[in-house]
């Protein structure tokens, strides 16, 4: 890595125009890095891990190897979409690893948050070290670096928990946007041909939805979340709202209510609705939305989530509570 500091002449990229030279830029640094040689990418699905793989794929073709671990907290579609834009799209070489039964079994009766999160990513690192030694001839470890991780981590980088991996795999650093901020990064990946749906993509936590299945994760539970939290992007994205509102989830609680289905009296879930305005994620204050589309979330939900009685919208601020629920 050449440097930590962003040079104070270096322009903000705002344009197209700008991307593109910075790609060029890039490209031509990464090669000269590179070589011949192999270089390993733990692809999430996220803005900077995808951008990082289309600008690599457009310099090293496919001496860049993308692993992408399935661990079952993804929202829905997510892997789906990691396999089309970049297997399909763009020929990458993409190790797909569907470890959900895995993952899921490990968290099995746990509900300390703290624990879950500590499980979920080194379990992560597991999976990728295993795939990582399977792997010939591999010199490199391209991250997802982005400016702020350097700022607020002082220089020491584990954004993707890969930097956990065991010191003898002894990889050279590949970060090519770690100069940028957040939304240069999304004009890059445009001027890459990333779809807008992956270069706006709102910020997911690592542990995925297994900070939003509150308690203990049940597959079941989860299954309601992944599909609540669909129908909820759904319906603001047919609204305009989807780029309107910072931050938008569901969160399902490990509790039932009463409930009555067929004249019947039962308990099920509630579903929470989370939507948050922020600049810097210090402070976040709670949209006003619009009742019709409440509305139809909300009846979308009872319909066709099975297991959910209620839909809640939660208006807390932060502060005085978080943006996420656990």
């Amino acid at each position: 890595m050449e440097t930590t500091m962003r040079p104070a002449e270096m322009q903000r990229i705002n344009t197209p125009e700008l991307a593109e030279a910075f790609i060029l830029e890039q490209v031509k640094n990464v090669r000269a890095q590179v070589g011949d040689k192999k270089v390993l990418l733990a692809l999430s699905g996220g803005v900077d891990s995808s951008v990082v793989a289309a600008l690599l794929i457009r310099a090293v073709g496919k001496q860049l190897v993308c692993v992408h671990v399935n661990h079952g907290l993804m929202r829905k579609g997510e892997s789906e979409q990691v396999l089309s834009v970049f297997r399909d799209q763009m020929d990458a070489n993409l190790i797909y690893v569907d470890a959900s039964d895995r993952f899921l079994d490990l968290l099995t009766g746990v509900d300390e948050p703290e624990r879950k999160r500590k499980i979920i990513g080194g379990e992560f690192i597991k999976v990728f070290d295993e795939e990582a030694r399977k792997l010939e001839g591999i010199t490199f470890l391209a991250q997802g670096t982005i400016y702020p991780d350097i700022l607020e981590s002082d220089g020491v980088k584990a954004h993707h928990n890969v930097g956990g991996l065991p010191e003898d795999l002894d990889f050279e650093l590949v970060e090519p946007i770690r100069l940028l901020f957040k939304d240069e990064v999304r004009m890059v990946g445009r001027a890459l041909g990333l779809p807008e749906s992956m270069v706006d993509r709102q910020p997911f936590p690592g542990p995925g939805l297994g900070v939003r299945c509150l308690g203990a994760i049940t597959r079941d539970r989860l299954a309601a979340l992944r599909e609540s939290d669909a129908i909820l992007r759904e319906e603001f994205e047919k609204a305009g709202l989807a780029r309107q509102v910072w931050q938008f989830f569901t969160v399902v609680p490990d509790f039932r209510s009463t409930s009555v289905r067929a004249g019947r009296r039962a308990f099920d879930w509630p579903v929470i609705i989370r939507a948050v305005n922020t600049v810097d994620a210090m402070t976040a204050s709670v949209p006003e939305l619009p009742w019709p589309v409440l509305q139809t979330i909300t009846g979308r939900i009872l319909a066709e989530v099975p297991g959910v009685c209620r839909v809640l919208y939660d208006l807390t601020p932060k502060p005085v509570g978080t943006i996420e629920w656990e």
